[in-house]
């Protein structure tokens, strides 16, 4: 799926785009760094298997950032300007696991620039994070 910018004008309710990423240790340390969110849960196999998990996962967040990929690139894409978004985690990421994120546009306000879409994260089909994002599109006018 190529990158750019569908214009509010172009954009309808049930349009919809998807990323679908393996998440990896190096982008769990990376994520780690930039977030400073270094708690063993992610990085130390014994804590992993501690946990109620029984393994090391990745950052919630890391999974959801997907969503901006989306959003900043793909729909709207390019000039797009986030607003808000709501986020409710399902299930967890593991390394190795691939991660299909998809936004679907769902309601539109075209007077405010305004498109609601919502957004969901599956590993194998399970939905391992669900939410809602609000943007201002992007328009030729």
């Amino acid at each position: 799926m190529s990158v750019g910018t569908i214009y509010l004008e172009d954009l309808h309710i049930g349009m919809s785009r998807s990323i679908t990423k393996a998440i990896t240790f190096d982008m769990i340390e990376k994520f780690g760094d930039v977030s400073e969110d270094r708690n063993p849960i992610h990085f130390d196999e014994e804590a992993g298997k501690a946990s109620i998990f029984g393994d090391r996962v990745a950052h919630g967040m890391l999974s959801a950032s997907l969503f901006s990929a989306l959003l900043g690139e793909r729909l709207p894409g390019h000039g797009t300007i986030y607003v808000s978004q709501t986020l409710r985690f399902m299930g967890p990421v593991k390394i190795g696991d691939e991660v299909t994120a998809t936004v679907t546009v769902s309601d539109m306000m075209p007077e405010r620039k305004r498109v609601t879409l919502t957004c969901e994260a599956k590993v194998d089909e399970k939905l391992v994070i669900t939410g809602e994002a609000m943007v201002l599109a992007p328009s030729r006018g």
